[in-house]
């Protein structure tokens, strides 16, 4: 039991590093430099937000023991405040907390660039009551709808986590609105440096969120023997690698023949997208399987991220088209190349097993798709009808940054008199001025 903890220690503290920095770093470096420091600060304040909200009824209503609605939800009341749950178990709730907070983080990725932090702070508890805590029970929790009446395999969240986060991302952006100058003007990312270290967090992290699942998704609470453990450790460690690997490629080629050159941004867009797809599945298929999702799912999301344009949705760093889509097709294909042979699998329709696996898979994404996107609008316009999304349009143009927090992410100052200049970060306010 020693070993145990000692693992789930290093695999919540890497999914906690997901959000911050790597999150953080990854968006912020895709949004406009006037917009960088709003990016990351909305990482940060979900944390905060969510890893409270958590721990006072997340718990209880996602696994609490007193499943309500038919195994929509559990009663978040039953132990609130982790009332009940003994010190023994913490660890656990640790590690699930920082999975409901790097969902939510990860929505505000559709909607960068426009958004009120204050409006951004009163969303997050209420669609993690709303959204996040039910799937998360419906799938996770053996009482679960999902999991009582479907039998899908989510390994470590492509419906809960990337799913969920990608329809709600969508359904802002529509709510929300685009931004100002949208397909007018250029909005490029303003330090793919930062975008790139943040991609290379994300996958070094994304082993603590797929390995340190294994635990969870057994139900066993740590039984495990050691040869079975470190089976599926191994398991679920180079699947998410290979597929990740694949994923990274297939994006750079599609890239290539669409457009003419594969990108940096293409390269750290296509490892978010395999990492996606192998989430759900990670311990379910074989290696080759594993290539072949990481394949289709970095061609596939490397497509859908144009569409956004022709669309017209201004879902601004890509949620919809890599989390949604990545979460979709590796939900998806598990129906078809899950194996037996991997120690969390049964067989797809690709080793004989029939299409039972495919219509749970297909069934499990839908029902979370339906459920997000309906209680996403009812949050998303409940907020714009009373204390509203945007900040106003001359903000919007002239930096949020500054019209939120006051501070600039790069001032620029005259150095020497030659000339020379010293970039200073996150100046702060002085009589109404940055410094």
């Amino acid at each position: 039991m020693d070993g145990y903890y000692a693992f789930m220690l290093v695999a919540t503290a890497l999914v906690l590093m997901m959000t911050t920095p790597a999150l953080a770093l990854f968006y912020g470096g895709m949004t406009r430099s006037k917009s960088v420091l709003n990016m990351m600060m909305m990482s940060y304040v979900a944390m905060g937000v969510v890893g409270i909200v958590y721990v006072l009824w997340g718990w209880s209503e996602s696994f609490g023991p007193k499943s309500l609605a038919g195994g929509v939800f559990a009663n978040p009341f039953s132990q609130f405040g982790l009332d009940g749950v003994g010190w023994g178990s913490y660890i656990g709730v640790c590690f699930q907390l920082t999975f409901a907070v790097i969902t939510a983080a990860l929505i505000s990725g559709a909607i960068a660039d426009r958004v009120k932090l204050s409006s951004w702070v009163v969303f997050l508890p209420l669609w993690v009551t709303l959204c996040y805590f039910p799937i998360a029970h419906m799938v996770w929790s053996p009482d679960g709808f999902i999991a009582k009446h479907l039998a899908a395999q989510d390994y470590a969240g492509g419906t809960v986590v990337h799913i969920n986060a990608g329809v709600a991302g969508g359904v802002l952006a529509l709510i929300i609105g685009r931004r100002i100058g949208f397909k007018k003007e250029p909005m490029k990312p303003h330090n793919l440096t930062l975008t790139m270290v943040g991609a290379g967090l994300l996958w070094f992290g994304w082993y603590g969120f797929n390995v340190g699942s294994i635990v969870f998704a057994a139900g066993d609470g740590g039984a495990k023997d050691t040869a079975q453990f470190m089976t599926e450790t191994g398991v679920t460690f180079l699947n998410t690698t290979i597929a990740t690997m694949a994923a990274m490629l297939a994006w750079l080629v599609v890239e290539r023949v669409m457009h003419g050159k594969a990108t940096s941004l293409g390269a750290a867009s296509g490892i978010v997208a395999g990492l996606v797809a192998i989430t759900p599945s990670c311990g379910a298929v074989s290696l080759v399987g594993a290539i072949v999702i990481g394949a289709v799912a970095g061609g596939v999301c490397a497509w859908a991220v144009g569409m956004k344009f022709r669309l017209n949705l201004d879902d601004s760093l890509d949620v919809v088209g890599v989390h949604l889509v990545g979460g979709i097709v590796g939900t998806v294909l598990i129906g078809f190349v899950s194996t037996s042979t991997a120690p969390g699998g049964i067989d797809g329709l690709f080793y004989g097993g029939g299409l039972t696996s495919l219509g749970h898979q297909a069934g499990a994404a839908g029902i979370s798709i339906v459920w997000t996107a309906f209680f996403t609008t009812l949050i998303g316009l409940g907020i714009k009808h009373t204390i509203g999304w945007r900040v106003a349009g001359d903000d919007e143009v002239a930096g949020i940054d500054y019209a939120e927090h006051g501070e600039s992410a790069y001032d620029i100052h005259a150095g020497s008199p030659g000339g020379s200049a010293s970039i200073l970060t996150g100046s702060v306010l002085k009589e109404g001025v940055p410094a």
